[in-house]
């Protein structure tokens, strides 16, 4: 595979930009999205984590069943400005 290959496309992540995370010390897959943002995008990882995962264990001599999956956490979502307002502003201080 050419360096130039795009492996996160969500993020336009390249297997060399994967392979300088590896080279400056990322040791499992939370590291790499670190470095790089892979897995990170409108997919959560969902299209790109198999290949990073295989991109990391082939570079580490392992197989891709020793690699510990990456953490996840839910997606952030907006709130109405409503969420943030109390019920009855006139029981705030200096709020008529």
């Amino acid at each position: 595979m050419d360096r130039d290959t795009i492996i996160c496309r969500c993020e336009e992540i390249t297997l060399g930009d994967i392979l300088e995370a590896i080279d400056a010390g990322a040791v499992d897959l939370n590291e790499i999205k670190r470095f790089t943002r892979a897995g990170m995008g409108l997919c959560q990882g969902n299209t790109c984590s198999r290949m990073v995962r295989n991109i990391l264990a082939r570079e580490k001599g392992l197989k891709a069943g020793e690699i510990k999956p990456p953490s996840y956490r839910p997606p952030v979502r907006a709130l109405p400005l409503g969420a943030l307002i109390p019920e009855n502003m006139s029981k705030i201080p200096g709020k008529e």
